[in-house]
Formats: C-alpha cells, sequence, structure tokens
C-alpha cells in the first residue's frame, strides 16, 4: 500500500458532506472547546481589547458564537506568498503585515509588523531593519510564553505559543507561535513552524479561524496525517499550504485534502480575502510562485 493510499485510509472522518463533521463529531468537540474557552478568556492577555474570533459563553444558558458584522469598507485582506512561509498581508486600511520575516518581505512599502517563529534562521532575523515599528517574536528570548495583543489601524493581532523540537529529541517550550490576525471581520492564522497538535486549550485560545497558512512539509515540521487532522479541527474556510520541500509531498497533501476539501491551483502569487468571497465549501487554495 502507497502513501498516498494510506494517508487517505487513516484520515478522521468528515461527514455526510464536505460542509461539515458529523453531528456527533462536532458536538462533542464544540462542548470540549466551550469548557476551555472559559479558561482561555481568564488567560487572555490583558489588553483592553477582546477578540473577534473567540467563541464566548455569556449569561444565557450554553455557548454562544461570537457575531460578525459587515465589514464596513466592503474591501478584503490581500495576500501575497512572498516565500517558503513568508506571505505579506495588506489590510483595508493600508497595514502591512510579514510573517515568519527572515529579512525579506517582498515588493512594496516597508512592513508595519512582521512576526518571526525560532525554529530555524529561515523564519526569523536578528536583525530587522529598524524602521519596522513592531517586530514580534514568537518566542520569548528570557524564556516561558510570550503573549502578543496589539491592535494597529483596523488589524488586531495576537497569538498562542506552542513548542518546537530541537536536535536530540529535546524540545523548546514555546518556541513556536500561530499568529491570528484578525481584520475585515476575518480571522487569518499562521501555523509558524508547527510541531504538534494543539492542546483542546490552544484550540480555544486559537477561535474561530477562516483562513489558514498551514505547513505542509510532513517532516521537519507536524508530519501529514497529523496537519491533515489539525486542518479539520480547525475546520477554516480556505487553507493556503506553505513550507514544503518538494511536489510529491505537496501532492500527496492535496489529494488527502481533497475528501474533504476542494482544491484550486492559483496562477497568481497573490489573492484578496474577503467575508463575502469566502468559498462557501472548505477549500485548499495553493498560490503561484513556488
Amino acid at each position: 500500500m502507497n502513501q498516498l493510499v494510506q494517508l487517505r485510509l487513516s484520515l478522521p472522518p468528515w461527514g455526510q458532506s464536505r460542509r461539515g463533521f458529523s453531528r456527533v463529531r462536532y458536538t462533542s468537540r464544540f462542548l470540549v472547546l466551550a469548557a476551555f474557552t472559559v479558561l482561555a478568556l481568564f488567560l487572555a492577555p490583558k489588553s483592553g481589547w477582546a477578540s473577534q474570533c473567540v467563541a464566548y459563553v455569556d449569561s444565557q444558558v450554553g455557548p454562544s458564537p461570537v457575531s460578525y458584522s459587515q465589514s464596513q469598507s466592503g474591501n478584503g485582506v490581500d495576500i501575497t506568498f512572498v516565500t517558503h512561509s513568508t506571505f505579506r498581508l495588506v489590510t483595508p486600511a493600508g497595514v502591512v503585515v510579514a510573517t515568519d520575516f527572515a529579512g525579506y518581505a517582498g515588493d512594496g512599502p516597508l512592513p508595519d509588523i512582521v512576526t518571526m517563529n525560532h525554529a530555524h534562521e529561515t523564519h526569523y532575523t536578528l536583525f530587522p531593519d529598524p524602521k519596522i515599528k513592531h517586530v514580534l517574536t514568537g518566542w520569548n528570548p528570557e524564556g516561558g510564553p510570550i503573549e502578543h495583543s496589539l491592535r494597529v489601524a483596523d488589524l488586531y493581532l495576537r497569538n498562542v505559543p506552542t513548542d518546537i523540537r530541537r536536535p536530540g529529541g529535546t524540545v523548546e517550550p514555546f518556541g513556536n507561535s500561530i499568529f491570528i490576525f484578525e481584520v475585515a471581520d476575518l480571522c487569518i492564522g499562521h501555523l509558524g513552524h508547527l510541531h504538534h497538535k494543539p492542546t483542546p486549550e490552544q484550540l480555544a485560545r486559537i477561535g474561530r479561524l477562516d483562513v489558514v497558512f498551514a505547513p505542509v512539509d510532513g517532516s521537519v515540521t507536524l508530519d501529514l496525517k497529523s496537519m491533515i487532522e489539525v486542518l479539520l479541527d480547525l475546520r477554516a474556510s480556505l487553507v493556503i499550504p506553505m513550507h514544503f520541500f518538494s511536489y510529491q509531498t505537496l501532492e500527496i497533501f492535496l489529494a488527502a485534502m481533497s475528501q474533504a476539501f476542494d482544491v484550486r491551483i492559483a496562477d497568481s502569487d497573490s489573492v484578496s480575502v474577503s467575508l463575502a468571497n469566502l468559498p462557501r465549501d472548505p477549500t485548499v487554495l495553493l498560490l503561484a510562485g513556488y
């Protein structure tokens, strides 16, 4: 049995259609996340700015999702693939973000914000341009977790720390962060150099994601089977693959994901995403430029 067939047979059930989990699976997960969401709210950074992407429990009986209003501008977020796991995001208000920034952020003005992760030098730089206003590391140089809660114009940015593996079987606690960008009524998550499946508490902290950037190399980050399980758990409308080293691995990922997601290949390295144009069915979109 080849690797692709093995991966397909080992995928968790998605239910009777592409539009959601079976009722039993979804309900049990929702109840678990609702409990951890309460904990996440107590542990959240005290910034005075509430996340619009985390479910909450109010005085009524049972959990309620956060409600969303239509974006005032009607504009989307421009997403451009730059390199490796670096994407350039431009918000409707013109805020520029570069993810997993290692010194290069693509064409255009200098980013207002860069995020970095600690796994390898292709995901961070010790010498960012001093003109960049906000340089956010996904790890704490002094040890322990780091928590960001930043608002710039129409963008709210936060993170959920995760661990990374090191050579020799050691672990660097909180060496990676899942950065979450809340803008234009969208919740956009960058998984960074994810090395393990998020815990229920971490999933509660992440909350709702509409768009996910996912590393799919299947080796130095999370193995493909586990990565696909994470993406099924996150239930985002749009998954954008990144961080792969061979087209063979990419093809295995796309073929396996096609059981539960539409798969589209873009002819451009950029896409504009808004709440209005999110795909009806969960979709994997491979941007050009790799």
